[in-house]
């Protein structure tokens, strides 16, 4: 959903000349992690962190080396589920990264409560739990009632960033892994689980060889060289950071600077260290960016970015021009999901089109759009996104049902709606649940939340469906009012009348001072009724 007219050149002639380089470099297929880990230059920075020293590649070859040996002789090797329980930060990535290079590494939201660690600890059946030392998480007591052996992440004071070790809590000894070393590319490297919001979430493994073509094929969109920055603000337990925010860069020889999560006060210091070229996010910061951007125009103009990414949700248009005015450089919408390893597809980095109200083209699997019969459709059809490539996962495990839902003819079915133009732009309509069905008459939410933030006093919001006795499923939308604005229900509900009929009109609009995210700070439609008591 993006407006591109009127956009100024945001490259120079001899950034331009660099960008059109990027496009010729051929790098042998990587097919293991180690392989991923190969491109960068021994001295070269891979990990960096706020106020800390910066991790060499040769450095974090070398910890990955240690933490596996560490890893088999606790008894966990290739296809042995390893649970991280951890903050954000460099560590977080760099154990992330040795766990999935020759384990399954199963990275947890910190904050998940005792119940929900036990599901997934549980569902997982996970060999070990690894967390800070000191740490008084409550995956700690669930893991140990659960025969799960829990495992020390020791960082040494002074250390560079992402340097660690591995101590087991309980001291004791293990036999040894039957399976140690690199995973290869059939190994699952990673499972993470969907979030569903009405069935049990499903575990989708990812193998070692989906994590190298995802990571390649984001490399490839957005042209990475060892020259590039990322200021990672992604939490690192979710597809979207793990895979853009870090294994990509990491494969191109990039930097990736770590910060403890996303903080809108402190983006702009982080910027100012760590001088990056690009950072990607999902669209709740970026509009948090946007709010605090004016403020700092010397940070950014001292700072000046190759390009900003968004994925996870759809980034209203009225946000990306606002972002690419702020920081003169484009903003890339992606398309992506957790069972296709992050991206699917993606707008093009200029001089390439990229065109309002689309996703982008294929960036990596083949996408097409698939009829209810199970028939590939013509250009401008509506139907479902299907998706098939390296990059995809081979299905849901122990869940036949799933996968007999989610798979067609060799085709994963995202659950998306949407449609192909015949340029091969990929347009979404909407999530196929999240369509709202009142009496009858289909509603795409996305298409009253455009209209919604068109309103002057409209800051955020998302809409959805609600119950309703008679119709089935009513509209509504969550309003977050700019600072200082005001606005009432009938006055927003008046505004969207005069641009859409009447079955598209909000008939409840809830003021909050900010819109109800998931973990991973993107907007969950699915559910959000009854999660704010609208039954």
């Amino acid at each position: 959903m993006c407006r591109r007219d009127g956009l100024r050149t945001f490259v120079s002639s001899s950034r331009r000349s660099a960008a059109a380089g990027r496009l010729n470099i051929q790098r042998p297929m990587q097919t293991s992690l180690k392989d991923l880990l190969a491109h960068g230059a021994d001295a070269a920075p891979a990990i960096s962190a706020p106020g800390r020293t910066a991790l060499s590649y040769r450095e974090l070859r070398a910890l990955v080396d240690a933490t596996l040996a560490s890893l088999n002789a606790l008894g966990a090797g290739r296809n042995d589920r390893v649970a991280i329980v951890l903050n954000n930060g460099p560590e977080m990535a760099t154990c992330y990264m040795a766990c999935a290079s020759g384990t399954t590494s199963a990275p947890l939201n910190p904050a998940y409560r005792a119940d929900e660690f036990e599901f997934y600890l549980s569902d997982l059946n996970a060999k070990l739990l690894i967390v800070e030392q000191g740490s008084s998480s409550t995956a700690i007591e669930v893991a140990q009632k659960l025969g799960v052996r829990v495992v020390d992440l020791i960082v040494e004071p002074g250390a560079p960033a992402g340097s660690f070790r591995l101590a087991a809590r309980d001291g004791g000894s293990a036999a040894a892994a039957g399976q140690g070393g690199y995973g290869e590319a059939g190994d699952v490297g990673m499972v993470l689980h969907t979030s569903g919001t009405t069935s049990r979430p499903k575990i989708v493994p990812l193998s070692v060889g989906n994590l190298c073509a995802s990571a390649a094929n984001i490399r490839k969109t957005l042209q990475f060289t060892a020259g590039d920055i990322g200021l990672n603000i992604m939490p690192l337990f979710h597809i979207h950071g793990l895979i853009a925010g870090v294994l990509a860069p990491l494969s191109a020889g990039s930097q990736v600077f770590c910060t403890p999560g996303f903080n809108a006060l402190k983006f702009f210091a982080w910027m100012d260290e760590a001088k990056p070229t690009w950072y990607t996010a999902v669209p709740t910061m970026h509009q948090a960016i946007v709010q605090r951007a004016k403020g700092n125009a010397d940070v950014i103009a001292r700072n000046p970015l190759r390009f900003l990414r968004s994925s996870s949700s759809s980034m209203p248009p009225q946000v990306i021009k606002e972002l690419e005015e702020i920081f003169k450089a484009p903003l890339i919408e992606a398309y992506g999901m957790t069972e296709a390893t992050h991206q699917m597809a993606s707008n093009p980095l200029p001089p390439l089109t990229r065109k309002p109200g689309a996703v982008g083209l294929p960036a990596g699997p083949e996408v097409e759009i698939m009829g209810e019969d199970g028939s590939l459709l013509a250009v401008g059809q509506i139907g479902e996104i299907v998706i098939r490539g390296p990059n995809v996962t081979a299905g849901y495990e122990n869940n036949p049902k799933a996968n007999a839902e989610g798979f067609l003819n060799g085709w994963f079915r995202t659950g998306d709606q949407g449609s192909k133009d015949a340029d091969g732009y990929i347009s979404l309509t909407g999530r196929l649940k999240e369509i709202i069905n009142r009496g009858g008459e289909k509603v795409s939410p996305r298409e009253v939340d455009e209209i919604l933030m068109d309103h002057p006093a409209v800051g955020q919001c998302v809409c959805f469906g609600m119950p309703h006795p008679k119709l089935g499923e009513e509209v509504a939308a969550v309003v977050v009012l700019k600072e200082g604005a005001s606005a009432t229900e009938r006055e927003i509900q008046d505004f969207v009348a005069k641009r859409a009929a009447d079955y598209k009109v909000p008939k409840k609009i809830l003021f909050m001072d900010e819109i109800p995210k998931g973990a991973t700070g993107k907007l969950q439609r699915i559910g959000l009724a009854q999660k704010l008591g609208l039954g």
